[in-house]
């Protein structure tokens, strides 16, 4: 974790030409997100999503930045969710997992402008 976002240094440290200057990147990377499923023989596998969140508004990004802790417990509970529902050697539903981590990102931020960006999607 970024402390000094947290206490706004890095920001006042770009607006008076300390710290290089250099813009802040818009793109967040979050910690892989993982939940228990059933495999086809019966046994116990791992679904393995990994995230990121594009934010190109920088007061949005402070937000995303402090709100990260909370954005992980969300994602998990729509992981687990989706992995609940996923049927013995099916593939998941992409398409309804981002949907539904969008929309989860869209909550927990207290309204849209972040973007959620998928990496991997993954059933072992």
């Amino acid at each position: 974790m970024d402390r000094r976002a947290l206490l706004g240094l890095k920001e006042s440290a770009v607006k008076t030409g300390g710290g290089g200057g250099a813009p802040e990147p818009s793109y967040m990377r979050l910690p892989t997100v993982t939940a228990n499923v059933r495999r086809a023989g019966g046994g116990r596998g791992v679904m393995t999503v990994e995230t990121g969140l594009d934010t190109p508004n920088p007061a949005l990004r402070t937000r995303v930045t402090q709100s990260a802790p909370r954005l992980r417990a969300a994602y998990a509970a729509v992981v687990q969710q989706a992995a609940n529902g996923l049927l013995p050697g099916a593939p998941p539903d992409v398409e309804r997992l981002v949907a539904q981590l969008q929309a989860a990102t869209d909550r927990t931020l207290g309204r849209a402008g972040a973007r959620l960006l998928i990496g991997t999607v993954m059933v072992v």
